[in-house]
């Protein structure tokens, strides 16, 4: 049974409800509440605390207080949701005294209660009784920061006492944590546990007197402070006598990777070369270890470790050895832990590292050098040049099906009429319909399509967007700001007099129908909806007259016809390979979806009979009653240890949802997965793992970007729950569900929107990434978070405490705030809005990728001489000529999005931004505003620029030669009146390296060109350019020509488009020109 106390928690934190309770003063009394704190946060401590543990308890007084404590908070909430503009009513007034007086007098018996709360508690049915003391402690820690921020008056004599308690309580949390606390072979360890509680009860009994009495507590102080030293001389001898045992490492991951020996060692660099005064007693000896460690992560650089089950338990060691290391080191710098601590530590971390060096020079020994097979070389270009270029996904099987529901789709009756996929996972339903769904006969026959993934949980409100996204012309932004009932009638006015076909993939019971039925209008005019799904149930509720397409599994002679496809392509199979290649795909049990995973196994792999026979042997261990989840973990097990990582970040995503490529990268980056190269951005190294596991079938391609590179990505069902799977298995992921464990070695927490745990407090000492942060969740002590490096998807709010999180690389937040400016570390910002861009934000030296999602000043204060490392930066307003100069203090910029004004120069003459200065600048988006049109003429560029988009630049297309002559532009997208006119006439060396144009809602009427001024064009994209009566016929003769698409044009556009498509087949053979038209004008 869940008591979430929801309306007490919206009461507390409200920003009008404390003035209230503060200034009240109970009936018949002149006692104004007379707590030793100032502000909700300690309540919001309190009651936390408090609900976490007796939410579990069958007969508590306690939970009964807080129930009637909630009732009356629910009276405060509705006050507060339906107050008046005119906060004066007198009426509004008395009901919000009276509401607030009777939540006091609520309070006040509540307070003979927290006696209770202030010591270990003695809970029978609590599911985690080791969490006590630990949660026991953080509520100490939580409540003294609270106090001693608030505390306004300087001189309370036992502050300086109370800052050497928090100290002390912060150390014993920090060693909870720790590794020799576990070592159950030690007596001292159970001593110790007896000591840390008996003391940290009487620092609870010591603050309950202090804040809720009169009594003074310095004499109490100064009894107990000399008592923490005591017990810090044991835990220094028990840390001693730990160091002695043979080898004893925590568990904290199994996963088989060298990513975190790799950040330690940088984390280490960073120390000692610029924490100087922090680490003087301890520098040698931090030297000392990361040579050590330095040396045994040379040794694994290049060997094949997967190949050798000692050198995979080595690497576990070793990354073990680096969790533990980290966790002491990092909390010493954030001052958690005492120097003498970390001196003891650091002598156990040596010697554990020295074994590991031995263990690894045994095995050289033992193995030989030329044994120990090196990890082949990533050829990124070989397997580039075959998944850039888009190619359609091989399909082995369902011929019959295909033609089969093609003619349900195009022909059948004129009715709504609804047709079902249905299959076991991993069959190919979403591969079978994508198919459907681009085929030409479906394009031509339907007036609007669109594709969007339901899932089990599906949000509403983002399918209307998705399917509008695809059939109408708002812009997402325009469709976020409109609220539900407005997105129904704007998806229903759209496809109303339209035949329509609507793909809804992998849906999981028939209410995600019943939420969507009456958008789609039956016009009697052949529109279709296609389902995929696993329960045949949805589609036989969904119409008594609908369609069920049921798929087999593939036949044996299918599974190795697809094997060899995906392997060999259009090769034949080595005669040595046929045996054990058909003995293999006999074990994929009919799975197209296992079948791929494993062809991407071994096209990695030398074509050698005993490496296959390996796999054979491996596939067929793996095989039980559920062969789609053990055949795909050996996919897993065959993974590079560079690439596992990165493979199971993807459980972080929800399911089925598309991951924006970008954003991942970050992501990898900040985690410290990528390894650096030698004359390479980080960024494209990380490209580089992507695309292997895109190659190796593990991650599927969603949309490209316009240069062919992969713009968003996602992963099967069953491979995501594989993901979630090992990650947690291995401590490198969990998805929290409800309350989480501070002993849980888990590195990384999402916190997803539909999690139970409204009072969970995620506090975990060994978390190195937050992953998401729902509105709803209580405040997390940040401070506790001390290795944190990622924090992303925080919404609502800037969290309190988090200028506490110096290790962060990486944040996610809703608005830019000044609380961020201790962050050092930080390397890449995406925040909702800002006010403004601060002056330390352009100062922080680690800082490269800076995102606001809207339009953002730079502030008044930005200093327009100071150097700063931004390599992207977006969305920045340049209006002025101080936003110019701003600007060029990025001169590593390598992407901008800007929006312009014309900048006045003075007697009322104006001119364009001129961005010359940015030599790196690859990727430029400009956004200019309206009245910019007419003030000036000429607009410069620099030459590296190899994506350009324009919206409301206004020039006439006589002016087209400023962008035409940019020697190293690819793309260039001209949107909403960038060129204005009704002639476009192109010329002579312009566009020698463009592969990709797209005009967008421009005025021109005719576009004169010729074959030589688009040289090696290969995708034109046409939307919304209504006037334009055809496309130039002689761009047919471009034989890199791949891909046309036009959309609301008009149909002789459409002609146009046919007539090239011919052309290229009759002059040059291209059949796999791909054209795509929607919404053209019958």
């Amino acid at each position: 049974m869940g008591f979430y106390f929801i309306y007490l928690t919206y009461l507390i934190r409200h920003p009008t409800f404390f003035p209230h309770l503060n200034e009240l003063i109970l009936e018949g009394s002149q006692k104004i509440l007379s707590f030793r704190w100032n502000g909700p946060q300690f309540l919001d401590v309190l009651f936390g605390y408090a609900i976490k543990l007796h939410i579990h308890s069958e007969h508590s007084t306690l939970r009964d207080l807080l129930k009637r404590l909630d009732d009356s908070a629910f009276k405060g909430c509705s006050l507060l949701i339906q107050q008046t503009e005119d906060l004066a009513d007198d009426r509004y007034y008395r009901r919000q005294r009276e509401s607030c007086r009777e939540f006091l007098e609520l309070l006040f018996c509540f307070t003979p209660e927290l006696r209770e709360i202030f010591a270990i508690p003695k809970l029978q049915h609590f599911s985690k009784q080791n969490e006590l003391l630990p949660s026991f402690i953080d509520f100490l820690v939580e409540t003294l920061q609270v106090l001693l921020d608030s505390e306004t008056d300087s001189n309370v004599p036992e502050e300086d006492q109370l800052k050497l308690l928090l100290m002390d309580l912060k150390f014993l949390l920090t060693f909870l944590g720790d590794t020799p606390l576990h070592c159950t072979e030690l007596q001292e360890i159970s001593n110790i546990w007896i000591d840390i509680e008996d003391i940290v009860n009487e620092a609870g009994i010591l603050l309950h007197s202090f804040l809720f009495t009169d009594d003074r507590v310095d004499l109490a102080l100064s009894i107990l402070l000399p008592n923490f030293e005591i017990l810090n001389a044991k835990i220094e001898v028990c840390c001693v006598t730990f160091s002695k045992l043979p080898m004893y490492t925590a568990q904290n991951t199994a996963v088989v990777s060298l990513f975190i020996v790799d950040s330690l060692l940088a984390d280490l660099s960073h120390l000692l070369n610029n924490k100087a005064d922090l680490i003087v007693d301890v520098k040698d000896q931090l030297i000392t270890f990361h040579d050590e460690l330095m040396s045994s992560r040379s040794f694994l650089e290049d060997i094949e470790v997967r190949q050798h089950l000692e050198m995979k338990e080595c690497v576990k060691r070793l990354s073990n050895l680096a969790y533990e290391a980290e966790y002491i080191i990092n909390s010493f710098v954030v001052g958690d832990v005492p120097i003498w601590y970390l001196t003891v530590r650091l002598s156990d971390f040596v010697q554990k590292n020295k074994f590991i060096k031995t263990t690894l020079s045994e095995i050289k020994l033992y193995y030989g050098v030329e044994r120990l097979e090196v990890a082949p070389s990533l050829n990124v270009a070989s397997f580039q040049q075959k998944i850039i270029i888009p190619v359609d996904e091989i399909i082995v099987g369902f011929k019959e099906e295909r033609i089969r529901i093609a003619s349900q789709l195009v022909g059948g009756p004129g009715y709504l009429q609804f047709i079902s996929i249905i299959g076991m996972p991993g069959l190919g339903k979403t591969t079978l319909a994508k198919k459907l769904y681009n085929d030409s006969s479906v394009l031509y026959h339907f007036h609007k399509r669109s594709w969007c993934v339901i899932s089990q949980t599906y949000q509403k409100r983002n399918i209307l967007i998705d399917i509008l996204s695809s059939i109408s012309n708002l812009n997402r932004d325009t469709m976020v700001n409109m609220n539900d009932e407005m997105l129904a009638e704007y998806l229903y006015k759209n496809l109303k007099g339209r035949r329509y076909l609507i793909v809804m993939d992998d849906i999981w019971n028939i209410n995600a129908w019943d939420d969507f039925r009456r958008y789609f209008p039956d016009d009697k005019n052949g529109s279709r909806i296609l389902f995929t799904s696993r329960m045949k149930d949805v589609a036989l509720e969904a119409s008594s007259n609908g369609i069920i397409n049921e798929l087999p599994f593939l036949s044996k002679d299918e599974c190795w016809d697809l094997l060899k496809q995906k392997i060999f392509q259009k090769d034949l199979c080595p005669p040595k390979l046929q045996d054990i290649g058909m003995k293999i795909a006999r074990n994929c049990q009919g799975l197209p979806l296992a079948v791929v995973v494993i062809a991407s196994v071994l096209s990695n792999m030398e074509e050698k009979e005993n490496l296959w026979k390996e796999v054979a042997r491996s596939l067929i261990s793996y095989v039980s009653k559920d062969p789609s989840k053990d055949i795909l973990e050996l996919s897993y097990e065959y993974l590079p240890i560079h690439l596992k990582p990165c493979f199971l970040y993807f459980g972080a995503f929800e399911e089925d949802s598309e991951v924006p490529v970008r954003k991942l990268l970050s992501l990898w980056i900040a985690e410290g997965f990528i390894q650096k190269k030698e004359q390479k951005r980080l960024e494209d190294v990380a490209e580089e793992y992507l695309m292997d596991l895109i190659n190796r079938s593990l991650v599927q391609v969603a949309k490209r970007r316009s240069d062919g590179g992969v713009k968003t990505c996602y992963i099967h069902d069953l491979i995501r729950d594989m993901c979630l799977r090992i990650a947690r298995k291995e401590n490198f992921l969990k998805v929290v569900k409800n309350q989480f464990s501070i002993y849980e070695q888990h590195h990384r927490l999402y916190i997803n929107d539909h999690t139970d745990a409204t009072w969970t407090r995620p506090f975990g000492l060994h978390i190195r990434s937050l992953l998401s942060y729902p509105y709803g969740i209580p405040l997390i002590p940040f401070r506790n978070l001390k290795l944190t490096r990622v924090l992303e998807k925080v919404k609502y709010m800037v969290p309190k405490g988090i200028e506490f999180l110096v290790h962060l690389r990486y944040l996610g937040i809703p608005r830019l705030s000044s609380s961020i400016e201790t962050l050092e570390n930080l390397e890449i910002i995406l925040a909702e809005h800002a006010d403004v861009i601060p002056p330390f934000l352009l100062n922080m030296t680690k800082l490269r990728h800076l995102h606001v999602r809207d339009p953002v000043r730079f502030g008044d204060n930005c200093d327009s001489s100071q150097i700063n490392n931004l390599e992207t930066l977006s969305f920045v307003c340049i209006f002025d000529l101080k936003d110019e100069e701003i600007l060029r203090c990025s001169p590593n910029l390598h992407s901008l999005k800007c929006t312009c004004k014309p900048l006045s120069v003075g007697d009322g003459a104006y001119r364009h931004l001129d961005l010359n200065f940015l030599t790196q600048l690859e990727s430029l988006k400009m956004v200019f505003q309206s009245d910019f049109k007419g003030k000036c003429t000429a607009i410069n560029f620099p030459s590296s620029i190899k994506k350009l988009t324009l919206s409301k630049l206004g020039l006439p297309w006589e002016k087209m030669s400023l962008i035409g002559t940019l020697p190293n532009l690819e793309i260039l997208k001209l949107e909403c009146d960038a060129f204005e006119g009704e002639i476009w006439n192109t010329e002579d060396d312009e566009f020698q390296k463009l592969k990709f144009l797209k005009l967008d809602s421009l005025e021109i009427e005719q576009w004169n060109t010729s074959c030589d001024h688009f040289p090696i064009l290969e995708r034109l994209v046409l939307t919304e350019c209504n006037k334009l009566r055809n496309i130039p016929c002689e761009l047919g003769n471009i034989p890199t020509l791949q891909m046309i698409e036009a959309h609301s044009c008009c149909v002789t556009v459409r002609n146009s488009v046919m007539q090239i498509k011919e052309e290229q087949l009759e002059y040059y053979g291209n059949q796999e020109l791909k054209i795509i038209i929607s919404g053209s004008d019958s």
